[in-house]
This record gives C-alpha cells, structure tokens and sequence, in this order.
C-alpha cells in the first residue's frame, strides 16, 4: 500500500522534469492507440521506469511514458500506456498515476480503452461514450487506510462520468459526422478474453462493452474530486457475439484503423472543453 508521501515523492520527480509546466488534462491512452501521444506540441517525454514507485507497462501497443505537453490548446499529461490488473498488480497500482496526476494539477481525467462490444447493435470500430460502469470483481484501487488528502472514506459514484462533458463530446461528434454511442463499460480483469456465457450475462446486467482497464484510474479520480471523460473504441465484438476466435492481433489492427477518426474527435473536445 501507498501513503501520501509515495504519491509526493513521485509528483516531484515529474516536476523536476517539467520545467515549470503544469498539467490540467490527464489523457489515458488504451491499446493501439497512443499514437495520439505524437500530436502533443513541446512535449517532454518521461519514462515510467525513471519515476519513483511507478511500475512498468507491458501491455501490448503501451510505449510505458508519460508525454507532457500542448494538446489542442491545452496542458495535458499523456500516458502512453497503462497498467493492469493481469499484469500482476493491484488495482491501488493500476490507478497510482491518477493520484500523482491530481497533485501535479490536472483537474481532469480522460481516459480511452479498447473494448468488446457487448451490445449487439454496435459494430467493430465504434466510439462509445461512456456514462457509467459495473465492476463486480474484488479489486478496487481505495481498499485499505484512506488517504483524506485526496478524498473522503467513502465517495460518491453516482456520476462518475461528467454530464457536461457527455453532452460536449456528443456534440462534437454530431459536427464530425461521426457515430458516438453511449453506454456501460463492464469491468473484467482478465487477461483472459470472456466466455460466451460471461458476455450473455453482463449483457443482461447492462453492460455494452467489456474492457480489462479503466475503472480503477475512473475509481481513483472519483475520489479525487476530478472530472471524467472516458471512451471507448470497440475493436472487436465480444465472446459469442459473432462466430469467430478473439484475438490481441485484432484489437491493435482496429485501433490503427480507427485513430484518425478518433484523433480528430479527442482534439476537438479538449480545445472545447
């Protein structure tokens, strides 16, 4: 477990690298797509293996660094890569960055993932606005002694998505021409994909894409009194959905097929938001 120091001392370490920028935007970028990272203007690149009590990223399509910079005329801190669960740590590990974030200034987490689409009216390569999730699995990233200068013992997670923000980024997708559904990512921790079986009962719990991140860093924020954006792309439909194999080879395919259209709409929302 971490105290309050831990997540100071690790602020610190980034500051130094900062050169007197502050971050207002925390951008969690999924797999396949961090190429959004490549976008940010004056950008100062800091590994997550130089930064005191960060962990390393080996997920696939994850470069594992932070890129500070401008991103649509705004500060942000982009991580190019996250952690998981089924890399073998906890979930208070998962949503670490969030907290560091939050001390370093960023008011605002964005964060995108890659997911399964559960609903069968969604298509591969839709974009998902989400408005809430469903975790049903025991880790959870503020288990343990609560840290009060973040947040409260117990929060509040009736609108852990930003109303305002949902309705910005709709916006900005009907402008785009492009296709935004809205719905309830469904937290799995995997690494595993899901059965058949898995995916007919979270559809039946209101699930309408599944995804093995977010919810911890979303959890963490909450916490942290921050506002939340998140997105999801559907790279693929879910276990049983259609009568195919899963695969990791799909998701990053989908994801570089879908980063222009995605680039596009995330950039717009920060110069609006």
């Amino acid at each position: 477990m971490f105290n309050y120091q831990d997540y100071a001392q690790s602020a610190d370490f980034i500051k130094s690298r900062l050169q007197g920028f502050s971050p207002a935007y925390l951008l969690v970028l999924g797999s396949g797509l961090g190429v959004m990272a490549d976008q940010v203007k004056n950008p100062i690149h800091i590994p997550y293996s130089d930064i005191p009590h960060f962990k390393t990223s080996t997920a696939p399509g994850h470069a594992g660094r932070f890129v500070c910079g401008e991103l649509g005329g705004k500060p942000v801190m982009v991580m190019q890569g996250r952690f998981h669960v089924y890399e073998g740590y906890s979930a208070e590990e998962t949503a670490y960055p969030v907290r560091v974030a939050k001390l370093l200034g960023a008011h605002t987490l964005i964060t995108t993932n890659a997911t399964g689409g559960i609903n069968t009216e969604y298509e591969v390569g839709d974009l998902v606005a989400l408005n809430d999730f469903i975790k049903l699995s025991f880790p959870n990233p503020l288990i343990g002694k609560n840290i009060p200068e973040f947040g409260p013992r117990f929060n509040d997670m009736s609108k852990v998505f930003n109303r305002d923000y949902l309705k910005l980024l709709k916006e900005i997708a009907k402008e785009q021409n492009v296709t935004l559904r809205e719905g309830v990512y469904f937290y799995a921790t995997g690494p595993q994909y899901e059965t058949p079986a898995e995916i007919r009962a979270f559809r039946l719990m209101g699930g309408d894409v599944v995804g093995m991140s977010t919810v911890h860093e979303c959890i963490s924020a909450a916490h942290s009194g921050m506002k939340i954006l998140g997105i999801s792309l559907v790279t693929n439909m879910a276990a049983g959905v259609l009568d195919k194999p899963l695969s990791e080879e799909e998701v990053l395919r989908e994801a570089e097929a879908a980063k222009d259209r995605f680039s596009k709409l995330l950039l717009a929302f920060l110069q609006r938001a």
